[in-house]
């Protein structure tokens, strides 16, 4: 009986991870952009087009489904460079596992940064994702994997987030976010606490943890606690050097004929300025 659950749910995994056809967002960073901005402790979301990731990012109402922690050099030596095993994911049908920066380079992606970590702290997260490597999903609960056969279930909005919890009980592993999420309270950084007003006047407002598995990928990218880095900005840009196609033809000033300062009064050519 567990045999036949246990393969009914492995080939339901695999089903729920085949990638849906006509579903592919272009990166906006590319792989070197995104390798030389990444740091130990990064969250990187990543907008998946599997048929798990469309119902993940229609119950969270994101555009993210999916995220991977870095863990910088601790498996490969920067040597490998793209190819170095810097990223550790939850998938639900190969478990928890270190990937390379390719595997997403052709996704659309984010990079989310903790703010204030010290070098102690990333070394534990990275120590305790890095004890779970090789760790599988548990096939037999195909209850929690049979929700993620609609891609647009008609649950009220409140019920979103409880539905990703719904299942064995067991931290899931089908929400990449948990595993991560459970790696950052193991140093009680905050993600996206609970706010919950109080009466008491000296304590107004009060914040609960959340479960780890009532954390989705979203919640990394609003949380106020981490820095969006996006790698375009951070690694040098002039717009001046972007020419789409349609723009006009670009009007280089002088040195002489400089912007005018924030909040100067400018005359239009043919309006007297009095």
């Amino acid at each position: 009986m567990w045999q036949m659950l246990e393969f009914v749910g492995h080939r339901l995994s695999v089903y729920l991870s085949h990638p849906r056809e006509g579903l592919a967002p272009k990166a906006t960073s590319s792989a070197d952009k995104l390798h030389r901005c990444l740091q130990p402790g990064d969250v990187l979301l990543i907008e998946g087009t599997s048929r798990i990731s469309t119902a993940i990012k229609y119950l969270t109402q994101s555009t993210w489904s999916h995220a991977a922690f870095c863990i910088g050099h601790a498996l490969d030596g920067p040597e490998l460079g793209a190819q170095a095993r810097i990223l550790v994911e939850a998938d639900v049908s190969a478990g928890v596992r270190a990937i390379s920066l390719q595997r997403y380079e052709s996704c659309h992606t984010r990079i989310c940064r903790p703010v204030g970590l010290a070098a102690a702290e990333v070394k534990v997260m990275t120590d305790y994702l890095m004890a779970r490597l090789g760790q599988q999903y548990d096939h037999k609960n195909i209850f929690d994997l049979l929700r993620f056969l609609f891609p647009t279930p008609p649950v009220p909005t409140r019920w979103r987030r409880q539905m990703l919890h719904l299942g064995s009980g067991d931290p899931t592993r089908a929400i990449c976010s948990s595993l991560i999420a459970e790696a950052f309270q193991a140093i009680a950084y905050p993600i996206l606490p609970e706010v919950v007003q109080s009466d008491n006047a000296g304590f107004p407002v009060r914040l609960f943890r959340r479960h780890p598995s009532l954390l989705t990928p979203r919640d990394f990218d609003v949380s106020p606690y981490f820095k969006v880095i996006k790698p375009m900005l951070e690694t040098g840009y002039a717009y001046r050097n972007i020419i789409c196609l349609g723009d006009p033809e670009a009007a280089t000033a002088a040195p002489d004929q400089a912007l005018p300062a924030p909040g100067s009064v400018v005359s239009a050519p043919g309006i007297d300025g009095d």
